[in-house]
């Protein structure tokens, strides 16, 4: 094996482990390592960079504007207002929600049909008292099997079909054509999903109960009128630094100061509301010039226009991660004050200044009605909570961003277009028509995807040219001898397991040469293990870090690890045996 090889192939291996492991985004890992194979002289600009011309790209790109279109004319809105409807009880709940989710996410990215759906499901559950826990995950899971109905059902799909068609032009995939395998795998899966679900996942304390008790983790005082404090700044009545305590809100006159600052002065008469340990209440208590609230009920409870109590999930490319809430300074940099933590379905407990956020913490902000606008599409974090006052969508506009898709979707089954140039018409007219501004659909791209997606494919071409991904196909043979149909269980297994524990478009793009590099070592035809990628990369139901959709349903589902090996271990066999079936079926060796 040269060293261009073995190099290739070492950078390959040490990105995996430093996507699981460490707080790096994959889209980091990635372009570093594309800045090794660069300078070592293993790939060239032109390889390193290829990812950013690839059409599989660019139709990714196009689509997220497309799904933004839906979001914000309330197309999906629609479908989840006459879908979930009036349950009878959890398993016709389960299947109101989960079917048509399924559905949806065969021609939407299901990252953006997730986001939306939870806050409804949320607020539907506790309508008919379901807990979220037999709800969210079916959810998740629900999404990812729609997802592998289509080409455009999700990202990975269409960057798959981008590599095929780059290498072995002469084959061709039409938009519903894996729909001859993905069709069954999702109606396996989503049967399993409503037999199995109730009996599987246990009921169990989530964000809504964590927050339910307001008194629990705030402290109201209220400014003595004729004491020290009265015409004193927030800072020089020293109450912007106290152990464990954050002035969250100033009640005044009936209006709420929110968000304070450290200049605001106080009054005589004012409310105040801390957030925090109630051991701080010591603290408060002998400083002269406060005295506790005589208010029966907790403030937070009132209505005010001037301010909002959101639930928000932290995502694992929040800027805080791994940092303390007062070291990060949360309240200067999004407008808003943290007023409790939930993890796991507990509140933790303790210091607030002093929590390390982690990915899936459910956080209790207290806010001004403009943070809805600005951080609803916010990559840090999901806002889950039905908060009064968000604006409503347009649904007028609401059919005819269906009509936009659905337009673009005949264009590209049709083969009147190619994917890409009907998804580039079909963005265009959205922003024409008004469907979406340009604002909201440069925010509904998912940089982190697109750059993840872009620096794969350098590394993919860098395993190819080396000649690393030959090496690493015949150890592959060596293994599974000479049997097209053994390979094809090898490679789905291999890129299941990847998928697992990265980001899933990276396991396919690294993994695509060696498996073709595989079928060619064979002398047979290279479809079924394009397909069958395709559905490994998709398969992440093992983990809450496998896919983004299980990430974000884990901190409001008050779900644990084990949770996802219990439902999703059995259903990773089902549609493995599905797909590893049918696959040669369809598409012969």
């Amino acid at each position: 094996m040269s060293l261009d090889a073995w190099i290739a192939l070492s950078v390959a291996c040490a990105v995996f482990p430093l996507m699981a492991l460490t707080r790096l985004g994959p889209d980091m890992v990635l372009m570093g390592a594309l800045v090794v194979l660069l300078s070592l002289g293993v790939i060239d600009a032109e390889q390193a960079l290829g990812g950013f011309s690839n059409s599989g790209l660019f139709t990714v790109a196009f689509l997220y504007i497309l799904v933004a279109s839906l979001r914000d004319t309330g197309g999906i809105d629609l479908i989840i207002r006459h879908v979930l409807g009036r349950p009878s009880g959890e398993r016709h709940a389960l299947s109101r929600l989960v079917w048509p989710v399924t559905a949806v996410s065969g021609l939407l990215n299901n990252t953006p049909v997730v986001a939306t759906f939870i806050p409804a499901v949320i607020s539907w559950g506790r309508r008919f008292s379901i807990a979220p826990q037999l709800l969210l995950m079916p959810l998740s899971f629900a999404s990812i099997l729609g997802g592998t109905v289509t080409l455009m059902g999700t990202s990975t799909n269409l960057v798959v079909n981008a590599l095929m068609q780059e290498r072995f032009p002469e084959l061709h995939l039409g938009l519903f054509e894996i729909a001859w395998v993905g069709v069954p795998m999702a109606l396996v899966g989503v049967a399993y999903l409503l037999i199995v679900t109730p009996r599987l996942l246990s009921r169990r304390p989530g964000s809504e109960e964590a927050f339910a008790n307001l008194r629990e983790f705030t402290i109201e005082m209220e400014v003595d009128p004729q004491g020290p404090l009265v015409d004193r700044t927030v800072e020089e009545a020293g109450l912007r630094h106290l152990s464990g305590l954050f002035l969250v809100e100033i009640e005044r006159g009936g209006n709420v100061v929110s968000v304070v600052g450290p200049g605001e002065r106080l009054k005589g008469g004012d409310h105040l509301v801390f957030a925090g340990t109630t051991e701080g209440a010591v603290e408060l208590q002998q400083m002269r010039g406060l005295r506790p609230s005589r208010l029966g009920e907790s403030h937070l409870e009132k209505e005010f226009r001037e301010r909002r109590l959101v639930e928000a999930v932290v995502s694992d490319q929040c800027q805080f991660i791994g940092q303390k809430i007062r070291d990060g300074h949360f309240r200067t940099l999004y407008g808003a004050a943290v007023l409790a933590v939930c993890r796991g379905g507990r509140r933790v407990a303790g210091s607030l200044g002093q929590i390390r956020l982690q990915p899936s913490d459910v956080l209790l902000l207290e806010a001004r009605p403009a943070f809805i606008e600005r951080h609803r599409q916010s990559q840090d974090f999901l806002l889950i909570s039905q908060v009064n006052g968000q604006a409503r969508p347009a649904f007028d506009r609401a059919l005819r961003a269906w009509a936009i898709l659905a337009t673009v979707v005949v264009l590209a089954s049709t083969g009147l277009m190619s994917m890409m140039n009907a998804a580039m018409l079909g963005a265009a007219a959205a922003l024409l028509s008004g469907c979406v501004s340009v604002r909201s659909a440069r925010r509904g791209m998912d940089t982190q995807v697109l750059l993840t997606i872009a620096a794969s494919f350098g590394l993919g071409a860098a395993l190819q040219t080396s000649g690393a991904a030959d090496v690493v196909a015949r150890g592959l043979l060596s293994v599974v001898g000479d049997s097209p149909w053994a390979l094809l269980v090898g490679t789905y297994c291999v890129v299941a397991l990847l998928t697992s524990l990265v980001t899933n478009n990276a396991a396919a793009v690294i993994t695509f040469p060696i498996a073709m590099a595989g079928a060619e070592s064979l002398g047979v035809n290279p479809l079924p293990y394009v397909v069958v990628v395709m559905f490994a990369a998709s398969a992440s139901f093992l983990t809450p870090i496998g896919y983004q959709t299980n990430l974000m349903v884990m901190g409001p589902g008050g779900y644990r690890v084990e949770d996802y090996l219990k439902l999703g271990g059995p259903l990773n066999l089902l549609t493995a045996v599905v797909v590893l079936t049918l696959t040669p079926f369809f598409w012969p060796f």
